[in-house]
């Protein structure tokens, strides 16, 4: 399926820190597992992509993963009006979406983040799926969807420490029992305002404010939810005199907090 997608970059999406479970190939060809769903999105030059998939299956998962009805050209623009340092980093991240995630998905990602680098949370993640999720396909096209709750449940701390997830194992049980047994109802939590979003979140054994935020941007696309990791603080710290830009950013605060994240480690990188 070729598509004409202005402010699109998929590639620019998979080293963004946001998703894990994202690849970049030769000739800036991404793979992307969501769920138990699979695309290879491939860039014909300009604004143009060819992704590996019939229609139906675009219309039915993809056009709403990849943020494709917001305008973020617009985005781009009102970022422009912002200050300086955002303003410039808004230009260098052009074509970084925020995807619309599965929240499970992302909890469980986002408590594995806690002190481990981009390349270790994607080897732990690939780790937990290929020993836990369902095999789908045969041969090479052969990959392993996303484990669910009681997939977790199952493997048992043992079992998920053996995926790499050391002291956060007993946070991915804790958050496996509440999704499974119903204290914590994702689902539900979609229509919850942001601070009592973000309180029923961090009832979540090891979800502190950062992870909840990350969870709420991510996974619940609320987009002026601005994570502050230790990237973030020190842009907070350095560029901006200790005092945080995002309050002021208002709706976009989580879209302007990735474009200044990404700007910092591609500084470091």
């Amino acid at each position: 399926m070729d598509l004409t997608i202005p402010c699109f970059d998929p590639a620019l999406i998979a080293r963004s820190g946001q998703c894990f479970r994202m690849r970049e190939g030769k000739g800036g060809i991404v793979t992307a597992l969501a769920g138990a769903d699979r695309v290879r999105v491939t860039p014909l030059g300009g604004d143009r992509f060819l992704f590996d998939c019939p229609p139906e299956d675009f219309e039915r998962r993809l056009r709403a993963y990849f943020d494709l009805d917001t305008d973020y050209e617009a985005i781009q623009r009102e970022a422009a009006g912002q200050d300086e340092l955002l303003a410039h980093a808004a230009c260098t991240c052009r074509g970084l979406r925020i995807l619309r995630q599965d929240p499970w998905e992302t909890l469980v990602c986002f408590l594995i983040s806690q002190r481990k680098s981009i390349p270790a949370i994607q080897t732990c993640v690939e780790a937990l799926c290929t020993r836990c999720g369902a095999k789908v396909g045969r041969g090479r096209g052969r990959y392993f969807a996303f484990p669910g709750p009681e997939d977790l449940l199952r493997a048992g701390e043992r079992g998920l420490r053996a995926c790499g997830t050391g002291y956060r194992a007993p946070y991915l049980l804790d958050a496996a029992r509440r999704v499974a047994d119903g204290r914590a109802d994702l689902d539900a939590m979609a229509a919850l305002p942001d601070d009592e979003l973000l309180e029923q979140l961090e009832a979540i054994h090891g979800v502190g404010v950062k992870v909840a935020s990350c969870v709420m941007l991510f996974g619940y696309h609320r987009l002026a939810s601005a994570p502050v990791d230790v990237w973030i603080r020190r842009v907070i710290d350095e560029d901006y005199g200790g005092r945080s830009p995002f309050p002021a950013y208002g709706e976009h605060a989580g879209i302007f907090q990735q474009y200044l994240f990404y700007g910092r480690i591609a500084q470091k990188g």
